[in-house]
């Protein structure tokens, strides 16, 4: 895979490029600001970008916005985002185009789910931090089908918007496979949205809705 790290803390950048180097992936830039990633994802047309949020110049959400420029320019680049902060405006209006990803710094230190995340964006799925859904939940918890869910469906639908599978959720709640069909049927019925079998495409239901509050 070739990635384009973007990451003022020249440490943070250098580890990570070492770890995904390790991994077998090609990074092609590493850069400290969003202008210069801009110019760098033009110039390599990377599969996948990651994504510091607080970046030069001005230190507030220059990353998250660069990466919806991105987004708009070239619709086919992964976009993973991370950051010490939950950010939510800009990454409900990325993770509706699919190929994104949202974690929070400590996660690189599962490696393993790490690059599992990375994998999934790449391909064109979604891979978001538990606690930004949970805040992009508990942002939409007035709402009359988000309250008719029941605490097991609140715990199935975080673990979808997170990216798992039927069987990933099964693992992590210690339920059979036909069990979480059965919830996630339930969701998508209350909420309102049609049923599919596509991982990513079940997550973007779920957080249009969410990006559909008043």
């Amino acid at each position: 895979m070739r990635i384009v790290i973007a990451e003022d803390s020249t440490l943070f950048r250098e580890g990570l490029a070492s770890l995904l180097a390790d991994a077998g992936h090609d990074i092609v830039a590493r850069v400290p600001d969003a202008p210069t990633l801009v110019l760098a994802v033009r110039e390599h047309r990377p599969d996948l970008a990651i994504v510091d949020v607080r970046m030069p110049p001005d230190r507030t959400d220059d990353g998250a916005r660069a990466a919806i420029s991105l987004r708009h320019e070239f619709p086919d680049v992964g976009i993973l985002l991370l950051s010490q902060h939950i950010e939510t405006t800009h990454s409900v209006r990325l993770v509706s185009g699919g190929g994104f990803g949202y974690l929070l710094k400590d996660r690189v230190l599962d490696v393993d789910e790490f690059l599992d995340a990375l994998r999934r964006v790449a391909a064109g799925g979604s891979a978001l931090d538990p606690e930004v859904v949970t805040r992009l939940i508990g942002m939409n918890s007035a709402q009359a089908p988000l309250q008719s869910l029941t605490p097991r469906e609140r715990d199935v639908l975080a673990l979808m918007a997170e990216g798992h599978t039927n069987a990933g959720i099964a693992r992590r709640l210690w339920v059979s496979d036909r069990t979480v069909e059965t919830h996630v049927a339930n969701i998508l019925s209350k909420l309102g949205l049609e049923p599919t079998d596509e991982m990513h495409r079940r997550v973007l239901a779920v957080l249009r809705y969410l990006e559909s509050r008043p």
